[in-house]
């Protein structure tokens, strides 16, 4: 067992930060909670939080156990990033006119240089570094159609001791050589690499077609029928992202109710599926989302970069479905994810084309932790600092730069340090980040 002690921040329910200015973090080896059926994680033996409260109060318990003392540091959960491109590592920052022009100019050239297995770790090993230096200790991240994506990362992540959820894009048309895949060699490529890779250690796999227009219906049909034969792997894609796009999926697809309607008709939403973006949506897909407990990963960063259009909070909020934040680089502009929950802030404050609102900022802390978790299955295994969780937390520094210390020296509640190191933040406020127990 390990104690630390510093400031400490967790969740005691959504939108709900409980923040203790001398704390005390005890972790150690813990049985696998009940929700946790993504890896064998007992086999891993992965450190999980113990005990977590004032210092006062747990001090005397652990009277015995030497504490490593964080004075001046907030002990904070990782964050969970919802929807990233590891193979858009290098494509960050690139101009283009919108969506389906930044993939024609600059993703598929990129992605199709995974075809080699050296590249593919390469980035790996840069992608999982600046994960983790941003403080993210999880993320559901996108692959390539090259297999060989897949084994590069998730062995890099075994490495670390990473909870990380990947899989194999799956694209069979309307793409340039080089990512286009074939149809029944894909479907047999995903079903190995499921069978090599989901539930070891920490890993989890995920069914992802690239987006409904790159996907024959032959093709989408066998991923459906994957997910419905592997119940506890993830189904990731995107979604009602970019106008145009959605005009594109409804004429490819025309006898769909909506373009969210194509993947619950070829079965690929339930539980553990997540669509990026779900920008231009009706009450009726919504409502869809809802009823399939399927969640929606918000990228805000990448929707103003690429001009999509604005999440409506509002709405997702009557509807009542699961959403958290993502990167969702390269289309996103950075790892941070201070970044992404200040860009989520502007977004929800956007009333011009929906209704604006203001978030708090442990609404958007929530989004990024606990609650993004929480959408992907995995509520009370990471995101989050309470007894049975993970061990995978930050050590963050609120005085990490002299604008950042000035403001948070002047804090007069949680909500303003929170909102000050959202808004001044970066990856020089992660001190040290812990994956499970080690860092």
């Amino acid at each position: 067992m390990k104690a630390y002690r510093g400031a400490l921040l967790y969740f005691t329910g959504p939108g709900q930060a409980h923040y203790e200015s001398d704390g005390l973090l005890v972790v150690g080896p813990g049985k696998p909670d009940a929700a946790d059926t993504a890896g064998a994680t007992a086999a891993l033996n992965c450190p999980r939080v113990l005990a977590v409260g004032s210092y006062g109060a747990l001090a005397p318990r652990f009277a015995q156990l030497p504490s490593t003392h964080f004075a001046g540091r907030i002990l904070a959960p990782g964050f969970v990033d919802m929807h990233i491109h590891y193979p858009q590592t290098d494509v960050i920052g690139a101009p283009a006119e919108d969506l389906l022009d930044w993939l024609e100019r600059y993703t598929f050239p990129h992605e199709a240089r995974f075809a080699d297995p050296a590249h593919c770790a390469a980035v790996a090993e840069f992608f999982l570094d600046e994960l983790l230096r941003h403080g993210v200790t999880t993320a559901l991240t996108f692959a390539t159609s090259h297999p060989a994506s897949v084994d590069a990362l998730f062995a890099a992540a075994q490495r670390r001791r990473m909870r990380l959820i990947t899989g194999k894009v799956l694209q069979d048309r309307h793409s340039p050589e080089g990512v286009r895949d074939d149809t029944v060699q894909s479907l047999r490529d995903t079903e190995a690499l499921i069978g090599r890779w989901h539930g070891v250690d920490r890993l989890g796999y995920a069914i992802t077609p690239r987006f409904a227009p790159t996907s024959t219906p032959a093709q989408l049909r066998g991923a459906g029928e994957l997910a419905a034969r592997y119940p506890s792997t993830w189904i990731q894609s995107h979604v009602a992202e970019n106008a145009n796009e959605v005009r594109w999926a409804r004429e490819l697809f025309p006898a769909a109710r909506s373009y969210l309607a194509v993947y619950d008709d070829f079965g690929l939403m339930r539980e553990r599926a997540v669509y990026a973006h779900c920008i231009h949506l009706d009450a009726a897909d919504r409502a869809l989302l809802r009823q399939r407990h399927t969640a929606a990963a918000v990228c805000p960063s990448s929707n103003l970069f690429l001009g999509s259009g604005f999440f409506d909070y509002a709405a997702a909020a009557r509807a009542g479905f699961s959403y958290g934040l993502a990167s969702d680089v390269g289309g996103g502009t950075g790892f941070s994810p201070f970044h992404t929950m200040l860009a989520a802030y502007y977004v929800a404050r956007e009333g011009q084309t929906k209704q604006g609102l203001g978030l708090t900022p442990q609404q958007l802390w929530w989004q990024h932790t606990a609650g993004a978790a929480q959408a992907l299955g995995l509520a009370g295994v990471v995101g989050n600092l309470q007894p049975g969780c993970e061990a995978d937390f930050l050590v963050l520094n609120p005085a990490a730069t002299p604008l950042l210390a000035r403001k948070t020296a002047q804090a007069g509640s949680l909500d303003e340090l929170l909102f000050a190191l959202i808004v001044l933040g970066d990856d020089r406020v992660v001190e040290r980040c812990l994956v499970a127990g080690q860092g």
